[in-house]
């Protein structure tokens, strides 16, 4: 590889689109099944195919998440989850391999840490950035000043019922790219990805949004493909993380690497 390839989640995720494709993204949570394991899965999706890694850091009231991410989220709570571990995660990923590390948080964990205090560990892990699905660019502005400063990354949501105002606001604000909810409603994987993803990445198009990536309800190569024919990357977690929890770190490899058969678009 160049010394001088862009391994930032932008330069991945362009990278990716010029080659003709898009991005495949893939979410596990930390400490699912346990700490050791959740390392191991996070390093087999980077060895299979996927271009960048959301790492959720568990959290006690997911409001968002389907039923198997919250039942994965419970289990790495009462395994002894601290927020520590989700440092200590992404430095040895990043150790092992160059995909960019992006956590995946709610913001009160991030609060009460104290914002510049996460900031500066996560950067020293290695980490990309932050996805924060419940947090506005309006209510962000200790994150805002903290990402500016550490030069991470930033990702907010942005749904189908958000007003253009509030999708300007997301392109704006959002480093990396922007995530795309294709449906109102809890993650999980679902037979068909709502036509209102597509509806939604227009949108955000007109917005002038650059990099538009769609998660919620992805689980198969077929929908990988049908998103990354009108979107810049495809978020998948659900059904790696049921990869993850029925067949450990080797089955999650096998759903990672035929998930990435998708991102061929001829």
């Amino acid at each position: 590889m160049s010394a001088t390839t862009d391994r930032s989640v932008e330069g991945v995720i362009a990278a990716r689109k010029a080659a003709g494709s898009g991005a495949l993204i893939g979410y596990l949570p930390v400490g699912f099944p346990d700490l050791r394991t959740s390392i191991e899965a996070a390093v087999a999706l980077a060895e299979n195919g996927v271009d960048v890694i959301e790492l959720g850091l568990p959290y006690s009231d997911p409001v968002m998440d389907g039923p198997v991410i919250q039942a994965a989220t419970l289990t790495a709570l009462n395994g002894g989850f601290r927020l520590s571990h989700g440092f200590e995660a992404v430095a040895e990923i990043t150790a092992r391999t160059d995909v960019p590390v992006l956590l995946m948080t709610y913001w009160n964990p991030v609060m009460q840490y104290g914002v510049e205090r996460f900031a500066d560990d996560l950067l020293a892990a290695g980490g990309a950035g932050l996805i924060t699905p419940d947090l506005i660019p309006d209510e962000a502005e200790p994150w805002l000043a903290a990402s500016a400063r550490t030069g991470l990354d930033r990702v907010f949501l942005a749904a189908p019922t958000s007003t253009d105002a509030r999708l300007r606001q997301a392109v704006e604000q959002s480093r990396g790219f922007v995530y795309a909810v294709s449906t109102m409603g809890i993650t999980g994987a679902r037979s068909d990805v709502d036509v209102a993803a597509k509806t939604l990445v227009a949108r955000l198009r007109s917005a002038g949004a650059t990099s538009a990536c769609v998660g919620l309800g992805i689980s198969t190569p077929e929908q990988v493909r049908e998103v990354l024919g009108y979107a810049d990357g495809a978020i998948v977690g659900s059904s790696l993380v049921k990869a993850l929890a029925d067949g450990g770190v080797p089955a999650v490899a096998a759903a990672a690497k035929v998930l990435a058969s998708g991102c061929t678009l001829s």
